[in-house]
């Protein structure tokens, strides 16, 4: 079954600057990352409980343009070639891939084979997790992850001491919406049914208890990510790394 939202990609220039934003602007903590040697690609993380915000930049142009097995770093391309930042892609979290994929496919699903991946963090531990890939991008249905429940990220201490930390905007923090811009929210709701099986004929979908909005470029020119604080620090509603991002009490 899909969980919730995993992760959201989110393409930046400089993954360690953005870091240093994200804590400063949007009172977010940014505490791990690494490399995707084989990618081209390395990224900083902001965990909210088992959400995450990866900010995602490139190392190596020719090995991103040219993976054929991190299709993420070819998303994260299209972003930053284009002279933006931003929304690259975003990830569902399922306890189990292969057998999604199999339900997904049997319903028409066009989406790829379970493929493993794996992550090097900066204290040289590896992270490993399965995939499996729609076509994605900005406005594309997600991709499907399942982590490998161990180690200092996945493993059970981690994700309790990640439910209870305390971010500098005043306490916990948790994804609990995002808003997709497009151009053809009908078609991108068909898409969304028809890859992943989620997204309504209005656009709304929920994954796990957070909320999914497909809407038009006009009303929302700008993804917008909703995030729910359980302390006491004031709201904030700004653009960074062309996401808007609003923050508000739990």
């Amino acid at each position: 079954m899909l969980l919730g939202i995993d992760h959201l990609v989110i393409a930046v220039r400089d993954p360690d600057a953005a870091a240093t934003t994200m804590h400063a602007d949007l009172g977010l903590a940014v505490t791990g990352g690494g490399r995707h040697e084989h990618a081209g690609t390395f990224n900083r993380l902001a965990f909210l409980g088992d959400t995450y915000l990866e900010l995602i930049g490139v190392f190596d142009r020719a090995l991103a343009a040219s993976s054929t097995a991190f299709a993420v770093a070819r998303a994260t391309l299209g972003v930053l070639d284009d002279g933006n930042e931003g929304l690259a892609a975003w990830a569902a979290a399922t306890d189990d891939a292969a057998a999604e994929v199999e339900r997904l496919r049997a319903a028409g699903s066009r989406i790829g084979d379970v493929a493993a991946g794996q992550r090097t963090r900066q204290d040289g531990e590896v992270v490993r997790w399965v995939t499996a890939f729609p076509e994605i991008g900005p406005d594309r249905p997600p991709f499907l992850i399942e982590h490998e429940p161990a180690g200092a990220e996945w493993g059970a201490e981690a994700r309790a001491a990640r439910a209870e930390f305390q971010h500098p905007a005043g306490g916990t923090v948790r994804l609990t919406g995002l808003t997709i811009p497009t151009h053809d929210p009908a078609d991108a709701a068909a898409r969304y049914r028809a890859e992943v099986g989620i997204v309504g004929a209005d656009g709304m979908a929920h994954v796990g208890g957070q909320r999914v909005h497909i809407a038009t470029s006009e009303a929302s020119p700008l993804p917008i990510v909703d995030l729910a604080c359980d302390g006491d620090g004031p709201p904030r509603d700004l653009v960074r790394f062309g996401v808007r991002w609003r923050i508000g009490p739990a």
